[in-house]
């Protein structure tokens, strides 16, 4: 072995004994700065979810830890789910006093609307937020509250108020505004907070009851109808 191939050699243990204490060095780094921040990441982004549902069920409306209470709904027709969904479940005391529920608008302008929605325990609107869409920026997306406060005329809303022929937008002969040119958007969201209704009138007494382990809201036979 010639002087020249042994320092050749000794420089590239050295060069990988210095680049693995780095890599060490820094891997650690990592790891201690993800535990000392994730704890905080976690709490803000629970305070934002919290946050949202408060946009749909006033607080004033439960005492209860209303994110630990979340419950998996099963895929159903009525909320327009194909995969599970969330309930969160307030109370007051020992007694449910509403549920927020989370929904689909399959048949938007530019395709799924999520939606979030609070619902009294005797089946009043306390709140509709969307959470995610698609629709046309200018056009369709005045359904989001931050573009406009359209969804605000959900509140206090329910199956018997309006009429069930008024569950509609103005364009059709219902009780709800709508933009003219936009009303495929609105349309949408109409149908699908009044499923929503129907689902919760439908499971009130599974909702209402204790929860069996694992599965706590009950899928409904419905078909949903995606025409416009």
């Amino acid at each position: 072995m010639t002087p020249l191939f042994k320092a050749a050699t000794r420089n590239a243990l050295r060069t990988g004994v210095i680049l693995f204490a780095f890599s060490v060095v820094a891997t650690t780094l990592l790891v201690f700065t993800f535990n000392r921040t994730q704890p905080s990441i976690e709490r803000s982004q629970q305070a934002a979810k919290l946050a949202l549902l408060n946009q749909v069920l006033p607080h004033s409306l439960y005492d209860n830890d209303l994110l630990s209470s979340q419950r998996s709904v099963p895929p159903d027709s009525q909320l327009g789910t194909q995969k599970p969904s969330a309930m969160w479940v307030a109370r007051r005391g020992d007694a449910i006093s509403a549920v927020v529920l989370e929904a689909i608008a399959p048949d938007g302008y530019s395709g799924n609307i999520h939606l979030l929605i609070g619902i009294d325990i005797n089946g009043g609107l306390t709140g509709v937020r969307v959470t995610s869409h698609r629709e046309t920026p200018g056009l369709g997306d005045y359904i989001d509250r931050q573009k406009s406060p359209w969804v605000e005329q959900f509140v206090g809303k329910s199956l018997s108020l309006p009429a069930s022929k008024l569950w509609g937008v103005a364009r059709d002969g219902g009780a709800f505004d709508a933009r003219a040119g936009a009303t495929i958007t609105p349309r949408a969201v109409v149908k699908a907070v009044r499923s929503a209704l129907d689902y919760f009138a439908r499971n009130r007494k599974a909702i209402v009851a204790p929860p069996p382990t694992g599965m706590t809201a009950p899928a409904q036979e419905n078909p949903h109808d995606d025409s416009h």
